[in-house]
C-alpha cells in the first residue's frame, strides 16, 4: 500500500456508491433500456393483484411451467407454479441439488399495491351526480387521489355463481373516473388543514355518472342510468355488488420520465418493480438449485389473509415439495435462504430533511439492500445477520452487480415493513433487496431504468 498514493489509497480503503449507467458500456445501457418496455407492459397488464397474478401464469406457462396442485407428483427439473387464489403465485424450479443439503433459494415479492376499493353498497345519487362509495387500501396519501383520471377494475361474482371481470378507463376509447376537489376560491379554509385531514376517506367518492333517466316515475334517475349502462353490459344489478372486488386505480400508463428517457412513471412499481425482475430473472437464469419466486397478495395492510405471507401457504408448499423428494422440510428451510423484494425510498433532494443521506438509496445506483427496515428502534423488522449480508454481498460482487445499502429515511422520522419478518419466522435467512422510488405509494412513482435491470441481475446471480 505505502507505493500507492493518497487518493489512491482513499479510493482503495473507503466505500463509494457507484452509478450504473456511469459504469456501464454503451451495449449495456441498451440492455437496460431494452429491458425496461418489457417491465412497462407488465405495469400496464397487471394494475391489480388478480390482473399481476393473471399475467404472471401466462408469462409461466409461455416457459413451459404448469399449475402444481397439492399433492402432485414431483421430480428434478419440473417447472410448476401454485396459484393461490387467484392473488398470489408460487412459480418454483425443482434443482438436481440435494436440497436438505441446498436449501431453497427464494425471491418473495408483493403484487398489491394502494388503491380505493368499492364498498360494498357503493352506488348512490346526490345532486343530479353519481358516485361509488370507497375504503382506501394500504398507505395512501388521500388527497394525491382526487382530480386524476381513474379505472375502474376488479371481479363481480353473480347470484348464480358466476364471474364477470370488469376493466373500464384503460382503453383510449373508454369513459375514466374521477374523484371531486373542491375549487381553490372556496378552499382557504381547506388549505389551512393539514395534508392527512384536508381530505377525508369518507370524501373520496367516485364519479361515476350524470345522465338523468328518461322516465319521470324513477326517483333516482342519475343512479338509474348507472345500474341499466352495468346491466346492460355486464349483466348485474346491483345486489351483486354485494359480492363484488372492484377497485378504483389511476388511469395513467407508464411512461419514460425526462428527456433522457432514464425514468419510469407508473402507477404499482410498489413492489411489482421487485416482482417483475424476480420473474423473468427465474425464466432467464439455469440453476441447480431449487428456486421459489413468491408473488404476495395483502403487503400492503398487514400481508393478512389467505393470500398473505402470514398464511401458511408457503410451508405448506415447502413441506409438500419436500415430501416429494424424500427430504425434511425443517432441515430444508433452515438451509433455505431469502431475497425479501420489496422496493425502499429513493433520496429525494426535495424532501431532504426526512433522509440521513450517507445512509439512503440514491437513484440510478443499483438495487438497494436493507439490513433491517421496520420503524424507529426497529420495530416490525427481522434484521438480517451479518453472515447473511457478507453472503449475499460475495455473490453481487463476483457478478458483477452493482447495488448499494440504505435504510428508509431518518431513524425517528418513521420507516415501514416488508414481507421479510414473516419468511424469516420460518427459520429461513431472509435480507430485504429491491428498487428505489421517489414518491412511494402516490398514483404514479418514479423508478430509474438502471435500479429495475441492476435488481433483474442481482436476483439472476443469487439464483445462478
Amino acid at each position: 500500500m505505502s507505493e500507492l498514493t493518497a487518493k489512491e489509497l482513499f479510493d482503495k480503503l473507503s466505500y463509494k456508491k457507484k452509478n450504473v449507467f456511469e459504469a456501464s458500456s454503451p451495449e449495456q445501457i441498451k440492455k437496460i433500456y431494452d429491458y425496461s418496455v418489457g417491465y412497462m407492459k407488465y405495469l400496464d397488464d397487471a394494475k391489480t393483484e388478480r390482473e399481476a397474478a393473471d399475467t404472471t401464469v401466462a408469462m409461466l406457462e409461455a416457459n413451459g411451467y404448469t399449475e402444481y396442485k397439492f399433492g402432485d407428483k414431483l421430480s428434478p427439473r419440473d417447472k410448476r407454479y401454485f396459484n393461490q387464489k387467484g392473488k398470489s403465485i408460487f412459480a418454483f424450479r425443482v434443482g438436481s441439488k440435494n436440497i436438505e443439503e441446498d436449501g431453497i433459494k427464494i425471491l418473495a415479492a408483493h403484487i398489491d399495491a394502494p388503491r380505493l376499493d368499492l364498498k360494498q353498497v357503493p352506488l348512490y345519487e346526490d345532486s343530479n351526480m353519481g358516485f361509488f362509495k370507497t375504503h382506501y387500501y394500504g398507505g395512501v396519501k388521500k388527497y394525491q387521489w382526487t382530480a386524476i383520471p381513474l379505472a375502474l377494475h376488479g371481479v363481480i361474482v353473480k347470484a348464480d355463481g358466476s364471474t364477470v371481470k370488469v376493466v373500464i378507463g384503460e382503453d383510449d376509447s373508454d369513459p375514466v373516473f374521477y374523484i371531486n376537489d373542491l375549487l381553490p376560491h372556496l378552499g382557504a379554509r381547506q388549505s389551512q388543514e393539514p395534508l392527512g385531514t384536508a381530505i377525508s376517506g369518507e370524501t373520496l367518492n367516485i364519479l361515476v355518472g350524470g345522465l338523468p333517466y328518461a322516465d319521470e316515475e324513477v326517483s333516482e334517475k342519475v343512479k338509474m342510468t348507472v345500474l341499466s349502462l352495468i346491466y346492460e353490459k355486464y349483466g348485474v344489478v346491483e345486489e351483486d355488488f354485494l359480492s363484488a372486488e372492484l377497485s378504483v386505480v389511476p388511469a395513467f400508463k407508464a411512461r419514460d420520465i425526462g428527456f433522457d428517457r432514464a425514468l419510469i412513471g407508473a402507477y404499482g412499481h410498489d413492489d411489482r418493480v421487485c416482482s417483475y425482475p424476480a420473474v423473468t430473472a427465474l425464466l432467464d437464469t439455469e440453476s441447480e438449485s431449487t428456486v421459489l419466486v413468491v408473488l404476495a397478495d395483502k403487503e400492503e395492510i398487514g400481508s393478512v389473509g389467505l393470500t398473505g405471507m402470514q398464511s401458511d401457504v408457503l410451508v405448506d408448499l415447502i413441506a409438500k415439495i419436500c415430501e416429494q423428494l424424500g427430504a425434511d422440510d425443517i432441515i430444508v428451510r433452515s438451509n433455505s435462504v431469502c431475497l425479501s423484494a420489496d422496493v425502499t425510498a429513493a433520496y429525494d433532494p426535495n424532501f431532504a430533511d426526512v433522509y440521513e443521506k450517507r445512509n439512503s438509496a440514491l437513484v440510478s445506483c443499483g438495487t438497494c439492500m436493507s439490513k433491517y427496515t421496520g420503524a424507529r428502534g426497529k420495530s416490525g423488522t427481522s434484521d438480517a445477520s451479518a453472515e447473511l449480508v457478507g453472503y449475499v454481498r460475495r455473490v453481487f460482487e463476483e457478478n458483477g452487480v452493482i447495488w448499494q445499502t440504505a435504510e428508509l429515511g431518518k431513524v425517528d422520522a418513521g420507516g415501514g415493513g416488508t414481507v421479510a419478518q414473516y419468511i424469516a419466522k420460518h427459520n429461513i435467512e431472509t435480507v430485504d433487496i429491491g428498487v428505489p422510488v421517489i414518491s412511494m405509494h402516490a398514483p404514479y412513482e418514479v423508478v430509474s431504468k438502471a435500479d429495475v435491470y441492476s435488481t433483474y441481475t442481482a436476483f439472476c446471480a443469487f439464483i445462478k
